[in-house]
Parts: C-alpha cells; sequence; structure tokens
C-alpha cells in the first residue's frame, strides 16, 4: 500500500503497473490467492471484514448478472437448413407458443355422419380407414411376437453397451480427478515451499516501509527545526545567505 505526502513524496513502495494480460473479459483481474498458505481468512474477523466489502462492492455494481456474458463469443447461430420440422419447432419455442396436440382421430373408426349414410366415396373412405388400422394392429402383433422372441438378447446387449460406456466414462473421471488431484498436491508443494521466501519478503517490505516512515518523519523534523532557525535569524537581523556566501556564520551570543 503507498502512502503519499503532501508534496507528493512516496512513503512506501507502490506496486508495479498492472500489465496487459489476455483474458476473455475486458478488465478482468487474476485470482493470485495462495490458498495453502494464507489463512487470514480462517480468522472471523477478517471474513466479516472480507464479506462486507464483497457485499458492499456488489451493491456499488452497475453490472447486471447477464452483462458477463457479454464479453463471451457468439453462439454459432442454428438455421435448420435439412430439418424444416426442426426448425419449426425451434421457432415455437422461442415465440413462447405451447405445443401443437397430437391429432389422434386418424386411431378412432367412426361410421360415416348420418347426412352421409347413403354417400358411397364416405364409404369407401371409411373402409380404407379401417383397412389401415386394420394393418396397423397386425403390424403391432408381429412386433410384439419379435420382441417375445428377441428383445431378451436385444435388451442384454443393449446393457452390455451401456455397461461399457459407463466404464470408460469412470475411468475418464478417475484419471481427471487424478490429474487434478497431482496439480492440488503441485500447487500445495510449492506454495509451502515459497512461504518461506514469501514471507521474508514480506518483513523486509514493511522494514523498508517503516524506515521511509522515519526517514521522512526526521527529514519532516529536520525541517521544522531549520525554518525555526531561520526565523530566529530574521528576528535578530541576520542575513543568512549574506554570510553564507561570504564564508561566515554568526554565533549567537550566550
Amino acid at each position: 500500500m503507498a502512502e503519499n505526502t503532501n508534496g507528493g513524496d512516496i512513503l512506501m513502495l507502490e506496486a508495479p503497473p498492472s500489465s496487459s494480460r489476455p483474458s476473455w473479459s475486458t478488465g478482468a483481474e487474476i485470482i493470485d490467492a495462495l490458498p495453502y498458505i494464507d489463512d487470514d481468512y480462517g480468522d472471523p474477523i477478517v471474513k466479516e471484514e472480507v464479506d462486507r466489502l464483497v457485499e458492499e462492492e456488489m451493491r456499488r455494481s452497475s453490472k447486471k448478472p447477464s452483462d458477463f456474458l457479454k464479453d463471451l463469443p457468439p453462439l454459432p447461430i442454428f438455421n435448420f437448413e435439412n430439418h424444416p420440422m426442426l426448425a419449426r419447432e425451434y421457432e415455437r419455442v422461442r415465440a413462447g407458443k405451447p405445443p401443437v396436440p397430437l391429432d389422434m382421430s386418424r386411431y378412432g373408426l367412426d361410421m360415416p355422419s348420418m347426412n352421409k349414410r347413403n354417400d358411397e366415396s364416405a364409404w369407401k373412405q371409411a373402409l380404407q380407414k379401417a383397412q389401415r388400422l386394420l394393418q396397423h394392429q397386425v403390424i403391432r402383433l408381429e412386433n410384439l411376437d419379435l420382441m417375445s422372441k428377441h428383445s431378451g438378447d436385444v435388451w442384454k446387449q443393449h446393457n452390455q453397451r451401456l455397461e461399457a460406456f459407463l466404464s470408460r466414462m469412470q475411468a475418464q473421471a478417475a484419471e481427471l480427478n487424478e490429474k487434478i488431484e497431482v496439480i492440488n498436491r503441485e500447487r500445495k508443494y510449492h506454495q509451502h515451499n515459497t512461504a518461506y521466501e514469501l514471507n521474508a519478503l514480506s518483513a523486509q517490505w514493511k522494514e523498508l516501509c517503516q524506515k521511509n516512515i522515519e526517514i521522512e518523519a526526521a527529514c519532516a523534523q529536520i525541517r521544522s527545526h531549520v525554518e525555526e532557525l531561520k526565523t530566529e535569524a530574521t528576528e535578530k537581523g541576520w542575513n543568512l545567505e549574506t554570510n553564507i556566501e561570504n564564508g561566515s556564520l554568526p554565533h549567537s551570543e550566550p
């Protein structure tokens, strides 16, 4: 932390200017915490003060949660050129419209209405619909027959594929967890080894800051004493500048 006097003199060492760092967000800060050796946050008093500062900064901030996504690359545009059905469904969801209910009328077998009982074309359409429904039921029976014969083996194969996929995912997760653990161990090792050097540098920095403050205080005291002497000389009618140029200084009488 730097501290300036009225004349602009630096009492403590200032931090170096922040260099330009590549970041996905403009003005983003790089987190430089050392969690394995920084235990200040474990102090309840420090934790309370830090939380208070964070809440105060959040209240002052004019950013909304959506503003943090503006600096990210835009999402790809899906045009669904070869999938018109998906395009229509996508536009429906974007518009917030409810889904179109399924048309179940084709699964019902109804006779022609009373005013069309003598209409031959109406009976032909009803007959064709009945034939379609009959064929649909035949296909369902065939599927049930095939499922009764082969569904057990098919489900076993499907479960085996799922188990193999689960094993691969678990192996990848275990590998990633091992890499994370190795990185954390390396961070802890380096931070503990660097803690002594950081503590020594921190103590040296505090000592230098304290020396700068003491030197500045001594200089201010000397300047004050010099001003008092100048005032005393003026009251006695001494011209110190002329005497200094002549190489002689007046002595006060005992």
